[in-house]
């Protein structure tokens, strides 16, 4: 972020400009002192789109990025082909910490009830937690000793939380663990390609990229993950502590074909589905969903609401978009 002297720019007061990534920093070719263009990019986000040089002073430092983590000092890295620096720490990082601990809480992950960025982070600062394995180990009384905050409802609540998440499938169990570039969908087409973590460990890079939607990157990423000893302790911690580490197969519902070969884009609010419930459809028939319209898109599912920026996409690329009404009949209900 570059920190800037306020100025009023389209209706507010403008005190702070993205920078993005050192690349940015180097092209723009910044020195501390400057008097800088500021716009806001979509007429909301400010950010800076050039220097004037000529109002420079003579002994301006250039912006120096930082080469050592702000939190813990360890050295920043940059991996090939990548614009942004990280702190590789991550085990002992204090952020990095309560991220992952963040991530895997989550609603679309563990879904634990009572814990947010807060609240983990208190339990991280109190010694109570380390890593996602030390949830399972946590009982009321400790909650309770805490301290102010905490009640019988609130550290029950949390308690139950977590051990409610011990029946969450597979598939939101790996997007948990917070393997890099392992998304939400793509942990989804493993779970159901290897249906268990065990084969997940054992599998190549070539096995790997053998699975729909897992190229070299994230077979990689994966293999990096399972290569930590920290990251097979944790695994095999949370499985003692009961949670899924393998497909249900008597809970997964029959896939059909009827969507086969199609790619969808979903907008919008619906009727009769939720956001999660309509691309579980689709991926039940055999479709698959995309977040961007692209020329291999088949069709936009668009509800009420749908984004105008996607429509005009669509209508650029000459996508056909269609209604929820039209999508039941795709798919025979």
């Amino acid at each position: 972020m570059a920190e800037l002297e306020p100025v009023l720019l389209a209706g507010t007061t403008v005190k702070r400009a993205s920078l993005h990534n050192a690349d940015q920093i180097a092209k723009l070719d910044l020195h501390l002192g400057d008097f800088v263009k500021v716009e806001k990019g979509g007429e909301i986000i400010p950010k800076i789109v050039g220097v004037e040089l000529d109002q420079r002073s003579g002994d301006a430092v250039p912006v120096a990025f930082p080469e050592t983590c702000p939190e813990c000092g360890t050295s920043l890295v940059r991996y090939e082909g990548e614009a942004q620096h990280y702190c590789p720490n991550e085990h002992a990082c204090p952020p990095q910490i309560t991220g992952r601990i963040e991530h895997f809480v989550g609603r679309k992950m563990m879904a634990i009830d009572g814990l947010g960025g807060e609240t983990v982070a208190e339990l991280v600062q109190a010694g109570l937690i380390g890593n996602v394995a030390d949830l399972y180990d946590l009982t009321k009384d400790q909650l309770l000793a805490l301290g102010k905050g905490w009640g019988e409802k609130s550290a029950s609540q949390v308690i139950d939380g977590i051990a409610a998440s011990k029946s969450i499938p597979f598939e939101q169990v790996l997007f948990a663990l917070g393997i890099r570039h392992v998304g939400e969908t793509v942990a989804k087409k493993i779970a159901r390609a290897v249906f268990s973590i065990d084969r997940l460990q054992e599998m190549t890079a070539i096995d790997l990229v053998g699975i729909d939607e897992v190229g070299e990157v994230i077979a990689q990423s994966i293999l990096d993950f399972f290569a930590v000893e920290g990251n097979r302790n944790m695994v095999r911690r949370l499985r003692m502590a009961g949670l899924r580490f393998e497909v249900d197969v008597s809970q997964q519902q029959p896939m059909g074909d009827k969507l086969k070969g199609l790619s969808f884009v979903v907008s919008g609010v619906f009727v009769g589905y939720d956001r999660d419930g309509i691309k579980e459809a689709i991926e039940r028939n055999g479709g698959k969903v995309s977040g961007s319209i692209s020329k291999k898109t088949s069709f936009v599912l668009a509800g009420a609401d749908m984004g105008p920026a996607k429509r005009a996409k669509a209508d650029e690329l000459g996508v056909k978009v269609i209604g929820e009404e039209e999508f039941k009949r795709m798919i025979g209900e």
